[in-house]
């Protein structure tokens, strides 16, 4: 026997007894054993039997009612329930599922400030994309008679103190919502000779006002616009 007979004997049993391993280690096939795991079908239950229907549909499991997603939650949360500013806020998000109150507030404030910001620097870009325009109209000839007396604003916004929703409403297909905010502002006004004619440069001001923002709950432009605005002192 040559050597290449050898060699090719050899490997065949080793081949023999590597196969005779793994059959004991992982066993035979019998033809009664569980398909592969597919993620896609329908899984079997304890005492489910055959149908022509089954692997057709596949079956979504259901939540129970308790589990079923409450559409005022957030609502809930931020006013509580049987509160006239709940009930409110729930008729507003009827008809706006969409609403969320504390994210309708967050944005405020960050309008808020945009705008206080806006107005003392004469931006008029910035204020026409953020009022109605009966509002803006009003902005702009405050900034017009300010600049036509050569008068300067400086400016400093400290911050938002507090931002309340104090009522919301839906009238016709417009959401309205109003919010007393508490804000700090540094404000000084200088004539054109650079003498201060309104405020103080160095002291921190309280400001109390109640804005009301609008939407058209019908269009796909999710902004709110600012449409009143009155002081409280």
């Amino acid at each position: 026997m040559g050597s290449f007979d050898f060699v090719t004997i050899f490997f065949l049993v080793a081949a023999v007894v590597i196969f005779l391993q793994l059959r004991s280690v992982l066993g035979r096939r019998t033809g009664s054993e569980r398909p592969p795991f597919d993620p896609y079908s329908k899984r079997e239950t304890v005492g489910e039997t055959d149908s022509p229907d089954r692997g057709k549909v596949v079956t979504l499991p259901r939540r129970d009612a308790d589990e079923e997603e409450n559409p005022y939650a957030a609502v809930d949360s931020f006013a509580a329930p049987g509160t006239p500013l709940n009930d409110q806020l729930r008729a507003l998000v009827k008809t706006d599922p969409a609403f969320n109150p504390k994210e309708f507030v967050a944005g405020a404030r960050m309008a808020y400030e945009m705008i206080v910001v806006a107005f003392a620097d004469g931006d008029r870009k910035t204020l026409k994309n953020l009022l109605s325009r009966e509002v803006f109209e009003g902005f702009d000839a405050a900034i017009s008679e300010r600049e036509a007396k050569g008068e300067v604003v400086r400016s400093s916004f400290v911050g938002i103190e507090k931002a309340d929703i104090v009522s919301a409403e839906v009238k016709d297909s417009e959401a309205n919502i109003t919010l007393r905010i508490v804000s700090q502002l540094i404000s000084a006004t200088y004539d054109k000779a650079g003498a201060l004619v309104e405020g103080d440069a160095e002291t921190v001001a309280e400001v109390n006002d109640l804005w009301t923002f609008a939407r058209d709950i019908r269009s796909r432009d999710p902004n709110w616009k600012l449409i009143a605005t009155e002081s409280e002192g």
